[in-house]
């Protein structure tokens, strides 16, 4: 649900707003409004930006150490520049190493050599060229002074002499610069050496990152204080604080102010104003609210889709999933993560939204009768169950266009019952009558005789929901306007048509998932049977990488397509504004990373 807020302004005197913002850090629940035009937003990441590189830098070494946890022994002003000019070392090092690397293996094949002046050379100065072997032609034509040193079987190695780069070579020169081999192989080992210690060093300053990581936060706790002083609006003796915060906490917020002396008023919201918004759902189906906000976060006045999303994306997986034994083998895999899942309220809100997915599928492929592929036995239990034959394609087109229709109907029902004290509900209610009308007419066609009543039910809705559409999809104007805005809301038409067809992959993907696992147990088969003895070997690496990567193309056809229909096709009927998510004017969590032993 999203949850009812309420504005609140709260007036304390001067000489106590910074301890009043810190307390108001604490409690964690208002979304401050700025009341000075300039005011800056409340920044992320506050002044500690360069703490949290190095925090990053140390946090990303390949070898850790013991955490010490007795602040009395830690500078984090230290650490952090150490640890900042440590990286920039580490940098330069490595960039030096990798040129060294590449500067010697060009050098390598020409030998060990010093170069000598050039005045020695008369000025004359040697030019390396790797020269394929085909085209040794043309550096005998180029007129040049030219020794080969070296040829393998593909080039030849070329030294030319000339005072500038020459002219008419094939290919462009070696790059091998003034230093000779040795003294570049004497540098690589020194630059290797000053890493090791360099490395050696960042792996000791790791046993500080656990109080590093709580600093950072107290600092970036700090900056939000600071940064929320600049959004009050402050006239001495007094300053005046203006927020968002949630019904259920003005209770607590006004016994704040009893005790703190501060004067705090509250109000509703404005219609003409839009709150942030802030989604709240059980923890179970948090998952959902997830989903909705990976994608848009609904304006304050609608309503929130987190449950109907969460359930509708676990049928839509299921349909494409389409077989119990892949769907218990995804169980497998999140009962092996179920205890690394756990740790933090995100990962468990994803874990039951997997658990649903995991059920969903296993019931849905006993419904079909597929397991890996496989249908069950005449007689047998599994084959009582089965109620659906993925094969039947009538049936199935049936199923996903209905269950397109009710997703769609839901969309529109759910927002009429939103505005039910608006005018606002009656063009989804429209909608409804629409969708179901249609669907009556289709099932009416297809039925044969004994439905044909549904021709009639399906005509007469229809009827009423365009007359709706028509009149009431504006409410303002003359009438002429109304019914020149009601035309141009049956475009919508259109959109209903192809957006019911959209729910048609779900048996397309389920019918792909089926047909392939299907076709590899067969081709396995016959490869068994077709090669004695080690054709078993080559059966079964059919059917582990056959399924293997059916398996992946089933897996992520379910997310990506059970979320589109939700984010596309339902939100299309359902959300049709978008608003701003509520941040919490909050203290951090103190450790965010996990410590190590």
């Amino acid at each position: 649900m999203i949850v009812p807020l309420a504005k609140v302004t709260a007036y304390g005197l001067m000489e106590d707003k910074a301890q009043i913002l810190a307390d108001l850090q604490e409690i964690g629940c208002l979304h401050l409004i700025p009341l000075k035009p300039s005011g800056d937003p409340i920044a992320e990441g506050g002044p500690s930006s360069r703490s949290r590189d190095a925090l990053n830098f140390l946090l990303n070494c390949p070898r850790r150490r013991r955490q010490v946890r007795d602040p009395s022994k830690f500078d984090p002003l230290k650490v952090e520049h150490r640890a900042l000019d440590l990286r920039e070392s580490i940098q330069t090092l490595e960039d030096e190493r990798d040129f060294l690397k590449e500067r010697i293996a060009n050098l390598r094949p020409w030998g060990e050599f010093v170069f000598p002046s050039l005045e020695e050379l008369g000025n004359v100065r040697l030019w390396f060229y790797l020269v394929p072997r085909n085209q040794m032609e043309k550096v005998e034509a180029a007129g040049l002074i030219w020794e080969v040193v070296l040829r393998d079987n593909r080039f030849s190695y070329v030294v030319v002499l000339s005072e500038g780069e020459p002219e008419g070579m094939p290919v462009p020169r070696v790059r091998t610069g003034s230093i000779s081999l040795p003294e570049l192989e004497d540098r690589l080992e020194e630059v290797e050496l000053v890493l090791e210690d360099l490395q050696a060093e960042r792996a000791g300053l790791t046993r500080w990152c656990y109080l590093f990581a709580r600093g950072i936060h107290r600092l970036e706790d700090q900056a939000a204080v600071e940064q929320a002083a600049r959004q009050t609006y402050d006239a001495s003796p007094v300053f005046a604080l203006q927020a968002w915060a949630p019904r259920e906490n003005v209770a607590e917020l006004r016994e704040y102010a009893a005790g703190k002396m501060v004067v705090l008023e509250v109000a509703d919201p404005d219609p003409g104003e839009i709150p942030p918004t802030l989604m709240h759902n059980p923890r179970l189906l948090a998952g959902g609210q997830d989903l909705v906000s990976f994608y848009t976060t609904p304006q304050y006045w609608l309503w929130d889709p987190s449950v109907i999303v969460f359930f509708s994306f676990a049928v839509f997986f299921a349909m494409i999933f389409a077989d119990a034994g892949y769907s218990a083998a995804l169980g497998l895999i999140l009962a092996a993560l179920w205890k690394w899942m756990g740790r933090t309220d995100s990962r468990r809100r994803f874990r039951a939204l997997l658990a649903t997915l995991v059920g969903a599928g296993v019931a849905y492929g006993v419904m079909v009768g597929s397991y890996f592929g496989v249908a069950p036995a005449e007689g047998s239990l599994p084959a009582g169950l089965k109620v659906l034959d993925i094969m039947d394609f009538d049936t199935m087109m049936l199923l996903s266009i209905m269950t397109g229709v009710f997703h769609l109907v839901l969309a529109n029902a759910v927002t009429a019952w939103h505005w039910r004290r608006s005018a606002r509900a009656v063009v989804p209610a429209a909608w409804v009558f629409i969708f179901l009308g249609a669907a009556s007419v289709w099932l009416g066609y297809s039925g044969g005789q004994a439905a044909g009543f549904l021709k009639t039910v399906g005509v007469a809705a229809m009827g009423v929901g365009l007359g709706a559409v028509l009149f009431f999809t504006s409410v303002e104007g003359p009438l002429w306007q109304r019914l020149l805005r009601g035309i141009q809301g049956f475009t919508r038409l259109s959109n209903a048509f192809g957006d019911s067809l959209s729910y048609l992959r779900l048996f397309a993907l389920g019918l792909a998932s089926a047909s392939l696992a299907s076709t590899f147990n067969d081709l396995a088969g016959q490869v068994r049977a077709s090669v004695p003895g080690i054709g078993f070997l080559f059966a079964l690496l059919i059917i582990l990488l056959g399924h293997g990567l059916n398996f992946l193309l089933a897996l992520s056809s379910g997310f990506i397509h059970g979320l589109r229909l939700n984010f596309i096709e339902f939100f299309n009927w359902s959300i049709s504004e978008e608003g701003d998510s509520f941040k919490a004017f909050s203290r951090k969590e103190r450790v965010p990373w996990r410590t190590w032993s």
